[in-house]
């Protein structure tokens, strides 16, 4: 009866914290998004623009992405790739989608703004990223010439690159103190 209440404990202080952070090194956790790590996916994708991370938008998206007709019509550019890169960038997004995570804190945020049957084509259609940018004006984005839209993400997040978007490691071109602008 003893080993069992023991036991008991045990678990019961052991799942709360795995699921809260790092447990004993066994359960890494981190607050952005993987960082890319496929060149392939590098190579092809940021050829034209900021390689988005795979954890900023769940396997849905990035299945209907990656289909053949819509690398043809990709967002008004032709972006098709040999079938064979094609394969490879999308089983590396879809093994690091947002809801195949369990380390990085803002994929599993983003996946869980998400309903069930939603698959967002933009990340900026994401109701996480959405909410997160709701009080920036207008000025400071699509009216500023060095920023122009949300989806150029690695304008103002400097850590972009690495997976991380936190407010301390945004710098808003022409906006120095964004901050205090912000209510």
């Amino acid at each position: 009866m003893k080993k069992l209440f023991l036991l008991m404990i045990a678990i019961a202080i052991y799942i709360p914290t795995a699921m809260a952070g790092d447990f004993l090194g066994l359960f890494p956790r981190h607050k952005g998004v993987k960082p890319v790590s496929n060149i392939t996916y590098s190579q092809s994708c940021a050829e034209c623009h900021f390689a988005y991370q795979p954890g900023l938008l769940p396997k849905r998206s990035w299945q209907k992405l990656m289909e053949p007709k819509q690398l043809e019509d990709h967002f008004g550019e032709n972006a098709e790739l040999p079938e064979k890169d094609r394969i490879a960038v999308l089983q590396f997004l879809l093994d690091n989608a947002a809801d195949t995570t369990i380390r990085y804190k803002r994929s599993i945020k983003i996946s869980r703004s998400l309903a069930d049957d939603e698959a967002p084509l933009r990340i900026t259609e994401v109701p996480y990223i959405k909410k997160k940018h709701e009080e920036i004006p207008r000025k400071m984005i699509q009216d500023n010439r060095q920023v122009r839209s949300l989806s150029y993400c690695n304008k103002c997040h400097t850590q972009a690159a690495k997976g991380v978007f936190d407010d301390d490691t945004v710098d808003i071109p022409n906006f120095p103190d964004w901050d205090d602008l912000i209510d």
